[in-house]
Protein backbone atom coordinates (compact mmCIF):
# COMPACT_ATOMS: atom_id res chain seq x y z
CA UNK A 1 0.00 0.00 0.00
CA UNK A 2 1.79 3.23 -1.30
CA UNK A 3 1.20 6.35 0.70
CA UNK A 4 3.04 9.40 -0.62
CA UNK A 5 4.64 11.50 1.69
CA UNK A 6 3.84 14.42 -0.39
CA UNK A 7 -0.33 13.95 0.21
CA UNK A 8 -1.78 16.56 1.58
CA UNK A 9 -5.31 15.96 2.40
CA UNK A 10 -7.81 15.98 5.03
CA UNK A 11 -11.51 15.10 4.87
CA UNK A 12 -13.94 17.90 5.36
CA UNK A 13 -16.38 17.85 8.22
CA UNK A 14 -19.79 17.06 6.66
CA UNK A 15 -20.77 20.80 7.28
CA UNK A 16 -18.21 22.29 4.78
CA UNK A 17 -20.10 23.74 2.24
CA UNK A 18 -20.95 21.03 -0.46
CA UNK A 19 -21.07 21.30 -4.10
CA UNK A 20 -23.60 18.39 -4.73
CA UNK A 21 -25.62 15.56 -2.86
CA UNK A 22 -25.21 12.03 -4.51
CA UNK A 23 -28.30 10.18 -4.59
CA UNK A 24 -29.31 7.21 -6.41
CA UNK A 25 -32.88 6.52 -7.49
CA UNK A 26 -34.51 3.61 -5.87
CA UNK A 27 -34.84 0.50 -8.27
CA UNK A 28 -33.39 -3.14 -6.39
CA UNK A 29 -36.34 -5.40 -6.00
CA UNK A 30 -34.70 -7.81 -3.61
CA UNK A 31 -34.05 -4.38 -0.96
CA UNK A 32 -37.85 -3.14 -1.87
CA UNK A 33 -39.56 -6.01 -3.03
CA UNK A 34 -43.74 -5.54 -4.20
CA UNK A 35 -45.26 -2.48 -3.08
CA UNK A 36 -42.47 -1.11 -0.71
CA UNK A 37 -40.68 -0.15 -3.74
CA UNK A 38 -43.08 2.60 -4.10
CA UNK A 39 -43.46 3.66 -0.66
CA UNK A 40 -39.74 4.28 -0.79
CA UNK A 41 -40.06 6.20 -3.92
CA UNK A 42 -42.36 8.61 -1.86
CA UNK A 43 -40.00 8.86 0.80
CA UNK A 44 -37.16 10.14 -1.93
CA UNK A 45 -39.47 12.37 -3.92
CA UNK A 46 -39.97 14.16 -0.23
CA UNK A 47 -35.65 14.38 0.29
CA UNK A 48 -35.09 15.59 -3.33
CA UNK A 49 -37.96 17.77 -2.47
CA UNK A 50 -36.55 19.56 0.17
CA UNK A 51 -32.51 19.35 -0.78
CA UNK A 52 -32.82 20.68 -4.14
CA UNK A 53 -33.84 23.83 -2.57
CA UNK A 54 -30.65 24.20 -0.69
CA UNK A 55 -27.73 22.82 -3.20
CA UNK A 56 -28.08 21.07 -6.42
CA UNK A 57 -28.45 17.46 -6.58
CA UNK A 58 -26.71 14.43 -8.73
CA UNK A 59 -29.28 11.65 -8.88
CA UNK A 60 -27.69 8.54 -10.61
CA UNK A 61 -30.60 6.51 -12.23
CA UNK A 62 -29.82 3.03 -13.49
CA UNK A 63 -29.40 2.57 -16.77
CA UNK A 64 -32.33 -0.05 -17.25
CA UNK A 65 -34.50 2.53 -15.75
CA UNK A 66 -36.89 5.18 -17.66
CA UNK A 67 -35.29 8.74 -16.87
CA UNK A 68 -38.55 10.66 -18.31
CA UNK A 69 -40.88 8.81 -16.04
CA UNK A 70 -38.53 9.26 -12.78
CA UNK A 71 -38.32 13.21 -14.30
CA UNK A 72 -42.05 13.34 -14.61
CA UNK A 73 -42.51 12.04 -10.84
CA UNK A 74 -39.89 14.89 -9.90
CA UNK A 75 -41.19 16.83 -11.75
CA UNK A 76 -45.45 16.48 -10.37
CA UNK A 77 -43.92 17.25 -6.69
CA UNK A 78 -42.70 20.36 -8.13
CA UNK A 79 -38.84 20.21 -8.32
CA UNK A 80 -36.88 22.42 -10.23
CA UNK A 81 -35.21 20.05 -12.57
CA UNK A 82 -32.23 22.77 -13.28
CA UNK A 83 -31.31 21.27 -9.37
CA UNK A 84 -30.80 17.95 -10.37
CA UNK A 85 -28.38 16.62 -12.36
CA UNK A 86 -29.42 13.15 -13.89
CA UNK A 87 -26.82 10.81 -15.11
CA UNK A 88 -27.94 7.14 -16.06
CA UNK A 89 -25.05 4.61 -15.50
CA UNK A 90 -25.45 1.03 -14.02
CA UNK A 91 -25.96 1.02 -10.19
CA UNK A 92 -26.53 -2.03 -7.94
CA UNK A 93 -28.63 -0.23 -4.58
CA UNK A 94 -29.25 3.05 -3.06
CA UNK A 95 -26.56 3.09 -0.41
CA UNK A 96 -24.61 6.19 -1.79
CA UNK A 97 -22.80 7.19 1.22
CA UNK A 98 -21.00 3.73 1.46
CA UNK A 99 -20.32 2.98 -2.09
CA UNK A 100 -19.90 6.59 -3.21
CA UNK A 101 -16.80 8.85 -3.53
CA UNK A 102 -15.02 10.04 -0.06
CA UNK A 103 -13.73 13.88 -0.63
CA UNK A 104 -10.53 14.99 0.69
CA UNK A 105 -9.44 18.86 0.32
CA UNK A 106 -6.17 20.11 0.31
CA UNK A 107 -4.75 21.48 3.63
CA UNK A 108 -2.96 24.26 1.69
CA UNK A 109 -5.06 25.01 -1.22
CA UNK A 110 -8.43 25.53 -0.06
CA UNK A 111 -10.50 24.93 -3.46
CA UNK A 112 -8.58 21.62 -4.27
CA UNK A 113 -9.72 18.27 -3.75
CA UNK A 114 -9.33 15.12 -4.39
CA UNK A 115 -11.53 11.33 -4.30
CA UNK A 116 -10.62 8.77 -2.20
CA UNK A 117 -11.92 5.72 -3.77
CA UNK A 118 -12.49 2.74 -0.78
CA UNK A 119 -12.95 -0.43 -1.95
CA UNK A 120 -16.92 -1.41 -1.85
CA UNK A 121 -18.46 -4.76 -0.78
CA UNK A 122 -21.85 -4.54 0.24
CA UNK A 123 -20.54 -4.89 3.58
CA UNK A 124 -18.88 -8.30 3.84
CA UNK A 125 -20.81 -9.74 0.47
CA UNK A 126 -23.80 -9.67 1.74
CA UNK A 127 -25.61 -8.76 -0.95
CA UNK A 128 -23.91 -9.48 -4.48
CA UNK A 129 -23.95 -8.38 -7.25
CA UNK A 130 -22.28 -5.05 -5.54
CA UNK A 131 -19.45 -4.34 -8.37
CA UNK A 132 -21.51 -1.39 -10.12
CA UNK A 133 -21.79 0.35 -7.19
CA UNK A 134 -18.23 -0.10 -6.20
CA UNK A 135 -16.96 1.35 -9.43
CA UNK A 136 -18.87 5.02 -8.31
CA UNK A 137 -15.98 6.74 -6.97
CA UNK A 138 -14.14 5.69 -10.48
CA UNK A 139 -16.66 7.40 -12.31
CA UNK A 140 -17.20 10.64 -10.45
CA UNK A 141 -12.79 10.98 -10.96
CA UNK A 142 -13.43 10.50 -14.94
CA UNK A 143 -16.76 12.30 -14.97
CA UNK A 144 -15.57 15.29 -13.18
CA UNK A 145 -11.60 15.25 -13.78
CA UNK A 146 -10.78 14.90 -10.15
CA UNK A 147 -7.46 13.20 -8.67
CA UNK A 148 -8.35 10.08 -7.28
CA UNK A 149 -6.38 7.54 -4.64
CA UNK A 150 -6.93 4.13 -4.15
CA UNK A 151 -6.34 2.94 -0.51
CA UNK A 152 -7.35 -0.80 -2.11
CA UNK A 153 -9.10 -1.57 1.56
CA UNK A 154 -12.38 -1.70 2.31
CA UNK A 155 -14.23 1.11 4.11
CA UNK A 156 -17.52 2.63 3.87
CA UNK A 157 -18.65 5.86 4.43
CA UNK A 158 -21.46 5.25 7.17
CA UNK A 159 -18.89 3.32 8.96
CA UNK A 160 -16.75 7.29 9.74
CA UNK A 161 -17.57 10.65 10.69
CA UNK A 162 -15.40 13.43 11.38
CA UNK A 163 -15.23 16.90 13.44
CA UNK A 164 -13.25 17.94 10.19
CA UNK A 165 -10.81 18.88 12.49
CA UNK A 166 -7.83 15.82 12.89
CA UNK A 167 -10.79 13.57 14.52
CA UNK A 168 -12.61 10.23 13.55
CA UNK A 169 -15.00 8.08 14.99
CA UNK A 170 -15.64 4.39 13.54
CA UNK A 171 -16.85 1.19 15.39
CA UNK A 172 -14.54 -2.15 16.21
CA UNK A 173 -17.72 -3.86 15.21
CA UNK A 174 -17.29 -2.94 11.28
CA UNK A 175 -13.99 -1.48 10.49
CA UNK A 176 -12.38 -4.60 12.39
CA UNK A 177 -14.89 -6.96 10.82
CA UNK A 178 -13.07 -9.92 9.41
CA UNK A 179 -15.23 -9.45 6.44
CA UNK A 180 -13.78 -6.45 5.15
CA UNK A 181 -10.16 -6.67 5.40
CA UNK A 182 -8.97 -9.94 7.08
CA UNK A 183 -5.34 -9.87 6.02
CA UNK A 184 -4.88 -6.30 7.86
CA UNK A 185 -4.33 -6.16 11.71
CA UNK A 186 -6.02 -3.19 13.70
CA UNK A 187 -2.94 -0.63 13.42
CA UNK A 188 -2.69 -1.14 9.82
CA UNK A 189 -6.54 0.01 9.55
CA UNK A 190 -6.47 2.55 11.62
CA UNK A 191 -2.81 3.54 9.93
CA UNK A 192 -4.58 3.67 6.35
CA UNK A 193 -7.93 5.75 7.79
CA UNK A 194 -5.86 7.98 9.35
CA UNK A 195 -2.83 8.62 6.19
CA UNK A 196 -6.05 9.00 3.45
CA UNK A 197 -8.38 11.09 5.59
CA UNK A 198 -5.76 13.45 7.04
CA UNK A 199 -6.86 12.83 10.71
CA UNK A 200 -4.70 12.97 13.41
CA UNK A 201 -6.53 10.44 15.95
CA UNK A 202 -9.49 7.72 15.78
CA UNK A 203 -12.13 6.95 18.25
CA UNK A 204 -13.20 3.75 18.45
CA UNK A 205 -16.94 2.69 19.56
CA UNK A 206 -17.67 -1.31 20.04
CA UNK A 207 -20.84 -2.20 18.52
CA UNK A 208 -23.76 -1.11 16.83
CA UNK A 209 -27.87 -1.66 16.54
CA UNK A 210 -29.64 -4.55 16.66
CA UNK A 211 -30.64 -5.09 12.51
CA UNK A 212 -28.15 -3.15 11.44
CA UNK A 213 -27.00 -5.49 8.89
CA UNK A 214 -23.75 -2.92 7.90
CA UNK A 215 -22.21 -5.10 11.60
CA UNK A 216 -22.44 -1.16 13.67
CA UNK A 217 -22.10 2.12 11.05
CA UNK A 218 -21.61 4.87 13.41
CA UNK A 219 -24.00 7.10 11.56
CA UNK A 220 -26.50 4.87 13.47
CA UNK A 221 -24.69 5.59 17.04
CA UNK A 222 -22.43 8.99 17.09
CA UNK A 223 -21.88 11.92 15.50
CA UNK A 224 -20.36 15.12 15.35
CA UNK A 225 -22.73 18.33 15.95
CA UNK A 226 -19.55 20.34 15.69
CA UNK A 227 -15.64 20.09 16.06
CA UNK A 228 -16.19 19.59 20.43
CA UNK A 229 -19.94 18.02 20.62
CA UNK A 230 -20.51 14.67 19.86
CA UNK A 231 -24.43 13.57 19.41
CA UNK A 232 -25.12 9.58 20.91
CA UNK A 233 -27.99 7.25 20.75
CA UNK A 234 -29.39 6.29 24.14
CA UNK A 235 -32.07 3.85 24.77
CA UNK A 236 -33.95 5.01 27.87
CA UNK A 237 -35.63 0.70 28.46
CA UNK A 238 -32.66 -1.29 30.12
CA UNK A 239 -34.70 -4.58 28.53
CA UNK A 240 -34.53 -2.63 24.75
CA UNK A 241 -32.39 -4.90 22.54
CA UNK A 242 -29.24 -1.77 22.30
CA UNK A 243 -29.56 -1.00 25.44
CA UNK A 244 -26.53 -1.89 26.73
CA UNK A 245 -24.49 -1.69 23.34
CA UNK A 246 -25.64 2.06 23.24
CA UNK A 247 -24.24 2.34 27.16
CA UNK A 248 -20.84 0.72 26.40
CA UNK A 249 -20.62 3.29 23.61
CA UNK A 250 -21.65 6.29 25.65
CA UNK A 251 -18.67 5.53 28.71
CA UNK A 252 -16.40 5.65 25.56
CA UNK A 253 -17.12 8.85 24.52
CA UNK A 254 -17.53 10.53 27.80
CA UNK A 255 -13.56 9.70 28.86
CA UNK A 256 -12.36 10.24 25.25
CA UNK A 257 -10.45 13.28 24.06
CA UNK A 258 -9.10 15.21 21.01
CA UNK A 259 -5.86 14.82 19.62
CA UNK A 260 -4.87 17.56 22.36
CA UNK A 261 -5.87 16.16 25.47
CA UNK A 262 -9.73 17.81 25.52
CA UNK A 263 -12.32 16.21 25.95
CA UNK A 264 -15.93 16.42 24.21
CA UNK A 265 -19.05 17.64 24.74
CA UNK A 266 -21.40 14.35 24.40
CA UNK A 267 -24.94 15.43 23.99
CA UNK A 268 -27.86 12.52 23.84
CA UNK A 269 -31.12 11.82 22.46
CA UNK A 270 -33.34 8.36 22.81
CA UNK A 271 -33.34 6.30 20.76
CA UNK A 272 -36.58 5.32 18.96
CA UNK A 273 -38.41 2.21 18.44
CA UNK A 274 -36.44 -0.07 16.84
CA UNK A 275 -38.61 -3.31 16.68
CA UNK A 276 -41.07 -3.48 13.84
CA UNK A 277 -43.95 -6.02 12.73
CA UNK A 278 -42.85 -8.95 11.27
CA UNK A 279 -39.32 -8.80 9.56
CA UNK A 280 -36.90 -7.29 7.37
CA UNK A 281 -35.77 -9.38 4.05
CA UNK A 282 -33.42 -10.61 5.77
CA UNK A 283 -35.18 -11.73 8.24
CA UNK A 284 -34.54 -8.92 11.28
CA UNK A 285 -37.20 -7.75 13.72
CA UNK A 286 -36.00 -4.81 14.22
CA UNK A 287 -34.30 -2.06 11.65
CA UNK A 288 -31.66 0.64 12.69
CA UNK A 289 -33.79 3.51 13.69
CA UNK A 290 -31.43 6.26 14.78
CA UNK A 291 -31.88 9.86 14.77
CA UNK A 292 -28.19 10.20 14.31
CA UNK A 293 -28.61 9.65 10.55
CA UNK A 294 -29.43 12.93 9.89
CA UNK A 295 -27.47 14.65 6.75
CA UNK A 296 -26.15 17.62 7.33
CA UNK A 297 -26.28 19.90 3.78
CA UNK A 298 -25.62 23.47 2.57
CA UNK A 299 -28.27 25.76 4.50
CA UNK A 300 -30.51 22.51 5.99
CA UNK A 301 -30.18 19.37 8.24
CA UNK A 302 -32.19 16.33 7.09
CA UNK A 303 -33.48 14.32 9.84
CA UNK A 304 -35.47 11.00 9.52
CA UNK A 305 -38.83 10.90 11.90
CA UNK A 306 -39.34 7.56 13.12
CA UNK A 307 -41.42 8.20 16.23
CA UNK A 308 -43.90 11.18 17.48
CA UNK A 309 -42.79 10.76 21.62
CA UNK A 310 -38.96 11.66 20.23
CA UNK A 311 -39.37 13.07 17.01
CA UNK A 312 -39.49 16.62 18.28
CA UNK A 313 -36.72 16.15 20.82
CA UNK A 314 -34.41 15.17 17.93
CA UNK A 315 -35.33 18.47 15.86
CA UNK A 316 -34.74 20.59 19.05
CA UNK A 317 -31.33 19.64 19.94
CA UNK A 318 -30.53 19.62 15.97
CA UNK A 319 -31.71 23.44 15.64
CA UNK A 320 -29.98 24.32 18.88
CA UNK A 321 -26.47 23.03 17.27
CA UNK A 322 -26.79 24.30 13.92
CA UNK A 323 -28.50 27.47 14.31
CA UNK A 324 -28.00 28.91 10.76
CA UNK A 325 -29.92 25.82 9.04
CA UNK A 326 -33.38 24.92 8.62
CA UNK A 327 -34.44 21.82 10.31
CA UNK A 328 -36.44 19.75 8.31
CA UNK A 329 -38.20 16.11 9.31
CA UNK A 330 -38.70 13.48 7.42
CA UNK A 331 -40.86 10.55 7.78
CA UNK A 332 -38.23 7.48 7.30
CA UNK A 333 -39.98 4.39 8.32
CA UNK A 334 -40.39 3.05 4.57
CA UNK A 335 -37.08 4.04 4.09
CA UNK A 336 -35.27 2.36 7.18
CA UNK A 337 -36.86 -0.68 6.71
CA UNK A 338 -34.49 -1.36 3.85
CA UNK A 339 -31.96 -0.93 6.57
CA UNK A 340 -30.67 2.16 6.19
CA UNK A 341 -31.70 6.12 6.56
CA UNK A 342 -31.30 9.50 5.23
CA UNK A 343 -27.36 9.78 5.99
CA UNK A 344 -27.10 6.44 4.01
CA UNK A 345 -28.80 7.28 1.07
CA UNK A 346 -26.69 10.73 0.42
CA UNK A 347 -22.94 11.62 -0.02
CA UNK A 348 -21.55 15.15 0.31
CA UNK A 349 -19.70 16.09 -2.90
CA UNK A 350 -16.82 18.99 -3.30
CA UNK A 351 -15.17 20.75 -6.31
CA UNK A 352 -17.32 19.32 -9.18
CA UNK A 353 -18.17 21.67 -11.95
CA UNK A 354 -21.19 20.15 -12.46
CA UNK A 355 -22.17 20.97 -16.24
CA UNK A 356 -19.37 18.26 -17.18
Amino acid sequence: MHKSSEYNYRMPAEWHIHAATQLHWPSNTDTWPGERLERVEEVYLNIIKALHKYEPIILLIDEHLSVSQITDKLEKVSVDMSRVYIHSLPINDVWARDCGPIFVRHRDLADRYAITNWEYNAWGEKYPPFQDDNRIPEWFAKKFGLKSYSPQMVLEGGSIDTNGDGVLLTTESVLLNKNRNPKLSKVEIEETVLHYLGMDKVIWLKNGLAGDDTDGHIDDLSRFLNKNTILTMLSVNPDDVNYDVLQENYQILKSATDQHGQKFNIVTLTLPQTKIEGTTVDGSEYVPASYANFYVANGVVLLPLYDEQYDEDAMNLLAEYFPDRDIVGIDCADLVWGQGSIHCITQQLYGLNLNN
